[in-house]
Protein backbone atom coordinates (compact mmCIF):
# COMPACT_ATOMS: atom_id res chain seq x y z
CA UNK A 1 0.00 0.00 0.00
CA UNK A 2 1.35 3.77 -0.90
CA UNK A 3 1.73 5.29 1.98
CA UNK A 4 -1.01 8.60 2.60
CA UNK A 5 -0.94 11.25 5.06
CA UNK A 6 -4.49 10.92 6.66
CA UNK A 7 -5.17 12.59 10.49
CA UNK A 8 -8.22 12.48 12.26
CA UNK A 9 -9.50 15.52 14.30
CA UNK A 10 -12.24 14.16 17.17
CA UNK A 11 -14.86 17.16 18.16
CA UNK A 12 -15.13 16.85 22.03
CA UNK A 13 -15.86 12.98 21.34
CA UNK A 14 -18.17 12.02 23.94
CA UNK A 15 -17.12 8.85 24.98
CA UNK A 16 -14.26 6.23 25.38
CA UNK A 17 -15.39 4.10 23.82
CA UNK A 18 -15.94 5.50 20.45
CA UNK A 19 -12.76 6.85 20.61
CA UNK A 20 -11.08 3.64 21.69
CA UNK A 21 -13.20 2.31 18.29
CA UNK A 22 -11.58 5.12 16.65
CA UNK A 23 -8.17 4.13 17.43
CA UNK A 24 -8.62 0.52 16.39
CA UNK A 25 -10.15 2.27 13.11
CA UNK A 26 -7.38 4.49 12.82
CA UNK A 27 -4.93 1.36 12.97
CA UNK A 28 -6.65 -0.56 10.33
CA UNK A 29 -6.15 2.38 7.30
CA UNK A 30 -2.96 3.50 8.74
CA UNK A 31 -4.08 6.75 10.24
CA UNK A 32 -1.10 8.76 11.17
CA UNK A 33 -2.50 10.50 14.10
CA UNK A 34 -5.65 11.46 16.14
CA UNK A 35 -6.76 14.49 17.84
CA UNK A 36 -9.20 15.19 19.99
CA UNK A 37 -10.73 18.32 21.23
CA UNK A 38 -12.72 18.78 24.99
CA UNK A 39 -12.66 17.24 28.13
CA UNK A 40 -15.06 15.06 28.09
CA UNK A 41 -12.42 11.83 26.43
CA UNK A 42 -9.76 13.05 28.85
CA UNK A 43 -11.90 12.39 32.19
CA UNK A 44 -13.51 9.03 30.98
CA UNK A 45 -9.94 7.65 29.86
CA UNK A 46 -9.01 4.98 31.73
CA UNK A 47 -11.77 2.64 30.91
CA UNK A 48 -9.55 1.20 27.73
CA UNK A 49 -11.50 0.45 24.71
CA UNK A 50 -8.61 0.24 22.16
CA UNK A 51 -8.90 -3.33 21.83
CA UNK A 52 -5.34 -3.63 19.42
CA UNK A 53 -3.63 -0.98 21.18
CA UNK A 54 -3.45 1.59 18.38
CA UNK A 55 -2.64 4.43 20.91
CA UNK A 56 0.92 2.76 21.20
CA UNK A 57 1.38 3.22 17.54
CA UNK A 58 -0.54 5.81 16.69
CA UNK A 59 -0.38 9.16 18.13
CA UNK A 60 -3.66 10.09 20.29
CA UNK A 61 -3.37 14.05 21.49
CA UNK A 62 -5.47 16.56 23.39
CA UNK A 63 -5.59 19.84 21.74
CA UNK A 64 -7.30 23.06 22.10
CA UNK A 65 -7.54 23.27 18.17
CA UNK A 66 -8.25 20.91 15.92
CA UNK A 67 -7.58 23.85 13.27
CA UNK A 68 -4.12 24.58 14.69
CA UNK A 69 -2.96 20.92 14.06
CA UNK A 70 -3.63 20.65 10.22
CA UNK A 71 -0.77 18.66 9.25
CA UNK A 72 1.11 20.89 6.41
CA UNK A 73 -0.42 20.37 2.87
CA UNK A 74 -3.55 18.54 4.15
CA UNK A 75 -6.52 19.19 2.64
CA UNK A 76 -9.51 19.72 5.42
CA UNK A 77 -12.49 17.18 5.25
CA UNK A 78 -15.26 17.69 7.53
CA UNK A 79 -17.55 15.30 8.00
CA UNK A 80 -21.30 15.83 9.45
CA UNK A 81 -24.32 16.05 8.73
CA UNK A 82 -24.57 19.71 7.48
CA UNK A 83 -26.87 21.08 4.55
CA UNK A 84 -24.91 21.51 1.42
CA UNK A 85 -22.23 18.64 2.37
CA UNK A 86 -21.20 16.34 -0.31
CA UNK A 87 -22.54 12.66 -0.52
CA UNK A 88 -19.64 10.42 0.77
CA UNK A 89 -20.71 8.36 -2.68
CA UNK A 90 -19.75 11.46 -4.45
CA UNK A 91 -16.44 12.26 -2.95
CA UNK A 92 -12.92 12.02 -4.14
CA UNK A 93 -10.62 11.85 -1.24
CA UNK A 94 -7.45 13.84 -1.54
CA UNK A 95 -4.17 12.25 -1.34
CA UNK A 96 -3.29 14.27 2.15
CA UNK A 97 -6.41 14.76 4.42
CA UNK A 98 -7.17 15.72 7.92
CA UNK A 99 -10.76 14.39 8.80
CA UNK A 100 -12.35 16.12 11.59
CA UNK A 101 -15.28 14.51 12.74
CA UNK A 102 -18.15 16.26 15.27
CA UNK A 103 -19.38 14.66 18.30
CA UNK A 104 -22.60 12.39 18.62
CA UNK A 105 -24.62 15.36 20.48
CA UNK A 106 -23.66 17.55 18.38
CA UNK A 107 -21.80 19.51 15.50
CA UNK A 108 -18.33 21.10 14.34
CA UNK A 109 -18.13 24.36 14.82
CA UNK A 110 -19.52 26.56 11.87
CA UNK A 111 -16.03 28.67 11.92
CA UNK A 112 -14.49 24.80 11.92
CA UNK A 113 -16.36 24.67 8.56
CA UNK A 114 -15.75 27.64 7.09
CA UNK A 115 -12.03 26.72 6.86
CA UNK A 116 -12.81 23.18 5.38
CA UNK A 117 -11.90 22.08 1.59
CA UNK A 118 -14.55 19.67 1.87
CA UNK A 119 -17.93 19.14 3.82
CA UNK A 120 -18.64 15.10 3.34
CA UNK A 121 -22.08 13.56 4.89
CA UNK A 122 -22.69 9.87 5.05
CA UNK A 123 -26.12 9.33 3.41
CA UNK A 124 -28.27 7.42 5.80
CA UNK A 125 -31.41 7.69 7.53
CA UNK A 126 -30.43 9.27 10.65
CA UNK A 127 -26.80 9.47 12.14
CA UNK A 128 -24.47 6.66 13.09
CA UNK A 129 -22.54 7.12 16.14
CA UNK A 130 -19.24 8.57 15.79
CA UNK A 131 -16.63 5.23 15.32
CA UNK A 132 -18.94 3.99 12.96
CA UNK A 133 -18.85 7.43 10.83
CA UNK A 134 -14.93 6.90 10.64
CA UNK A 135 -14.88 3.27 9.70
CA UNK A 136 -17.22 4.14 6.84
CA UNK A 137 -15.09 7.44 5.42
CA UNK A 138 -11.98 5.55 6.18
CA UNK A 139 -12.96 2.43 4.30
CA UNK A 140 -14.48 4.61 1.59
CA UNK A 141 -10.82 6.24 1.31
CA UNK A 142 -9.21 2.78 1.24
CA UNK A 143 -12.06 1.61 -1.85
CA UNK A 144 -11.33 4.66 -3.80
CA UNK A 145 -7.67 4.41 -3.97
CA UNK A 146 -6.18 3.26 -6.97
CA UNK A 147 -2.78 2.16 -4.41
CA UNK A 148 -5.44 -0.53 -2.63
CA UNK A 149 -3.75 -3.72 -2.08
CA UNK A 150 -6.18 -6.80 -1.60
CA UNK A 151 -4.82 -10.48 -1.45
CA UNK A 152 -4.21 -13.30 0.36
CA UNK A 153 -0.73 -11.80 2.15
CA UNK A 154 -2.85 -8.92 3.43
CA UNK A 155 -5.80 -10.92 4.72
CA UNK A 156 -2.61 -13.30 6.84
CA UNK A 157 -1.82 -9.84 7.98
CA UNK A 158 -4.60 -8.73 8.90
CA UNK A 159 -6.79 -11.22 10.30
CA UNK A 160 -7.09 -12.18 14.41
CA UNK A 161 -4.70 -15.15 15.43
CA UNK A 162 -7.76 -17.49 15.91
CA UNK A 163 -8.76 -17.35 11.66
CA UNK A 164 -6.91 -19.84 9.65
CA UNK A 165 -10.09 -20.76 7.81
CA UNK A 166 -9.64 -20.61 3.68
CA UNK A 167 -12.58 -20.05 0.67
CA UNK A 168 -12.75 -23.76 -0.62
CA UNK A 169 -12.13 -23.94 -4.63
Amino acid sequence: MKRLNVCIGLSNPKSPTNVGAVMRAAGCYRVDAVFYTGERYARAAKFNTDTKDAANKIMLSGVECLLKNVPYDAKIVCVDLVEGAIPLPEYQHPENAFYIFGPEDGTIHQDVIDKADAVVYVPTVGCMNLAATVNVVLYDRLAKSATTLANDELIRQSRDTNNKVKVSV
